[in-house]
């Protein structure tokens, strides 16, 4: 990893966006202290292929984290920081093949979020207990075998984990939402830490029904228009 002084303008709203989207995730419970990490696209290329992102730092507390001090990176790796005294996230290298290996994806929320880390330590993915599983784009949010934290090979994992889907677990770790805008991350992850509870809860009853691929597929597509679509 280097660093490269480059004549770049950081976009300081965006900047303030990740920290707030940041600190939302501790305030709602879905992440606690310093752990978990916010990203989002700056820029891409002019053959539309990833350019640079923005991403929380390595070690700093939300509450205190300064918008010069969110890092932006480019998809080699090279930090765009004037200073050269703030480092990444150790999770740098997943956002970054996300980004790279998904162009729909604007920006990426990973948390330690309880349910969903209780069913990533039992290695559990989550099916489709409930139809809201669909909100992940598919009929199960699916569980990426264990690496090491900010490792290639936890980046490996997570991309395939979240190949036709907005959110995954990763075991004995936590849970990556990721959405066309940041609210939508962090929107995904709420609901999949939701999902996590609930069948969580169920599985003391017992092992829950699914709902089979026809009818998670109608849901899926249902989806497409639900809501207000020209808000």
């Amino acid at each position: 990893m280097t660093f490269l002084n480059l004549n770049h303008h950081p976009d300081t709203e965006l900047r303030r966006q990740i920290i707030t989207t940041a600190l939302d995730m501790n305030r709602l419970g879905i992440n606690q202290g310093k752990s978990g990490n916010v990203s989002a696209r700056l820029a891409v290329g002019v053959d539309g292929a990833l350019n640079s992102f923005l991403i929380t730092p390595t070690g700093i507390a939300y509450a205190e984290t300064r918008p010069d001090q969110i890092v932006a990176m480019q998809c080699d790796g090279n930090l765009i920081n004037h200073s050269g005294d703030i480092l990444p996230s150790s999770e740098w290298r997943f956002h970054r093949d996300i980004y790279v290996s998904r162009p729909d994806v604007h920006a990426i929320v990973h948390t330690h979020a309880a349910y969903c880390t209780t069913l990533a330590c039992m290695s559990r993915e989550i099916p489709a207990f409930h139809y809201m599983v669909a909100v992940a784009g598919g009929d199960n949010i699916r569980c990426a075998p264990y690496a090491t934290f900010g490792t290639q090979a936890l980046s490996d994992h997570a991309v395939t984990a979240l190949i036709d889907r907005k959110a995954c677990l990763l075991a004995q770790h936590g849970m990556i939402a990721v959405g066309e805008t940041l609210a939508q991350a962090l929107s995904i992850a709420i609901e999949v830490e939701s999902l996590a509870r609930l069948y969580w809860q169920a599985l003391q009853i017992g092992t829950p029904p699914v709902l089979d691929q026809a009818e998670m597929a109608t849901v899926i597509e249902k989806f497409k228009t639900y809501g207000q679509q020209n808000a």
